[in-house]
């Protein structure tokens, strides 16, 4: 075994940090923005129910992910799970999945940087806006992996505090209007095609919009390899996560449907321009007659979208370096410096995120949907390799005479949560433009930008397949031997 491959990263997460890490990579601008779409395209009762249906397959996904990372913490996650409990060729491309999906993502998150900094100068190239802050995630990365959570801590505790004072004022109006016209409270519910606009087709598209807003979540599984003592605190990261999450989005979701009109051309205009003056949140503290409302939510977007983006830096190279330490990417990118920080492999990361400073050739606005069109694909992908992986691996663990009362934390619900969530999940996948196939003329452009992930995804599967000559890992045959961290700054192999 190499010098490299000796290495290990440090133990130094505890419970408050994966909290935030799973809150900062899933609560951004699909919470701040794309809320308001989803109402004005469904209505309040279709973007709810939406939101709703889609958490429920979040929750079986993060419990599936909890048995896993508690049986067997990774930084590695998605890949070594694909490859210990599935084919080692479908961990692989899963692993690089997931690599390209967040530091895409990064990109993403940094050209909209450059929407949020014209609010307060719009003379100056938003390119410059991307640089400086790419800089800034590249230097919280680069900090010890504790300085890292500390970090991530306080950006997702300003998003937090945001989100509780916006539900208080929220509950407030909600509460005058009812105390001075209780008739007019359901108004909003009942106008026109309410609560339930635009049919199935609308319902699709905005349950596409929630599944990509709640991406981020499966973070705490590649963050247990850094956490400590795993068994304890990713179950309750996990219990935690999902919960606040989803009271988060459907709390907001409620009363924004409540107090601003679906059919308000402002709810639709804030996504489609990228306008953050015009998002849903700053709609309902003008209503409130605070005039200072845009000023404030700018700010608590741009923290926002450092947070998405610092956690997405954190997870896409800390899976590139568990991927190299397992012989699956260039070595350079399995050395780790003095303080265990995976330099090299955060360089690379750094290189794909720099995609942002496209923007110095092209417009921003071609660029931004560029971006979330190369990554709106990956996350879903992930979650059907979470489901996989784990439905596997309890297969094989009773197969082999395991009882689950040795398991560390039980998923509920077995089979049933996988199975659900896989469905669910690819029908979303597979639904995600399919508008482009019904219209009068086929939208190819469209439909190379949307699925182009699934094609590259299967390539490089059975590329590794073909190379390797790896099969389904049977049953009987699968390593489903619990992991002993007698080395609290170790990480499984």
């Amino acid at each position: 075994m190499s010098e490299v491959s000796n290495q290990h990263l440090q133990r130094q997460l505890s419970a408050r940090h994966l909290n935030m890490i799973a809150i900062g990579g899933s609560i951004g601008t699909g919470l701040f923005l794309a809320s308001g779409s989803t109402i004005a395209n469904a209505g309040p009762g279709g973007a709810l129910l939406a939101y709703a249906v889609i958490g429920i397959m979040i929750y079986f996904l993060m419990t599936s992910l909890g048995e896993l990372a508690t049986h067997y913490p990774s930084s590695g996650a998605f890949f070594t799970y694909g490859s210990k409990y599935v084919e080692e060729g479908f961990g692989f491309a899963l692993g690089w999945n997931y690599w390209y999906n967040w530091a895409i993502t990064v990109a993403f998150e940094l050209v909209a940087v450059q929407f949020i900094m014209k609010f307060w100068f719009p003379d100056i190239p938003g390119f410059w806006w991307s640089l400086i802050f790419l800089c800034i995630i590249f230097g919280i990365n680069a900090l010890t992996v504790k300085g890292f959570g500390e970090s991530e801590f306080y950006f997702s505790l300003i998003k937090v505090l945001a989100i509780i004072v916006f539900v208080g004022l929220g509950i407030y109006m909600i509460i005058h209007i009812m105390s001075s016209a209780p008739d007019h409270i359901l108004k909003n519910w009942t106008l026109k095609d309410a609560p339930f606009a635009g049919g199935l087709q609308a319902m699709i598209g905005v349950a596409m919009i929630a599944g990509f807003s709640f991406q981020g979540t499966e973070m705490v599984g590649v963050a247990a390899g850094e956490s400590k003592n795993p068994e304890k605190t990713i179950p309750l990261a996990i219990k935690q996560i999902f919960w606040r999450i989803l009271l988060f989005y459907i709390l907001c979701i409620a009363i924004i449907g409540t107090l601003i009109p679906y059919d308000d051309p402002l709810l639709l205009k804030a996504a489609d321009n990228n306008d953050i003056s015009l998002s849903p949140f700053t709609l309902l503290y003008e209503k409130a007659g605070l005039a200072f409302a845009a000023s404030v939510m700018n700010t608590v977007i741009l923290t926002a979208v450092l947070s998405a983006g610092n956690s997405g830096m954190y997870s896409s190279t800390r899976m590139l370096w568990n991927m190299a330490k397992e012989c699956r990417a260039p070595k350079i990118f399995a050395k780790l410096d003095h303080r265990g920080v995976p330099m090299n492999a955060l360089f690379a990361t750094t290189i794909i995120a720099a995609f942002c400073l496209l923007t110095y050739f092209v417009s921003e606005t071609e660029i931004y949907f560029w971006l979330l069109n190369m990554s709106g694909m990956c996350g879903f992908i992930v979650w059907l390799g979470i489901a996989i992986s784990h439905y596997r691996f309890r297969k094989g663990y009773i197969k082999q005479g395991y009882r689950l009362e040795d398991l560390p934390y039980r998923a509920k619900l077995f089979p049933f949560g996988p199975l659900f969530a896989f469905a669910l999940c690819l029908f979303i996948t597979l639904g995600q433009n399919y508008q482009a196939f019904i219209s009068n003329q086929i939208d190819w452009k469209g439909i190379v930008s949307t699925y182009i992930t699934i094609p590259m995804f299967l390539a490089v599967w059975l590329a590794y397949r073909i190379k390797h000559k790896s099969r389904l890992i049977s049953y009987a045959e699968m390593d489903v031997t619990p992991y002993k961290d007698d080395d609290q700054s170790q990480l499984p192999s």
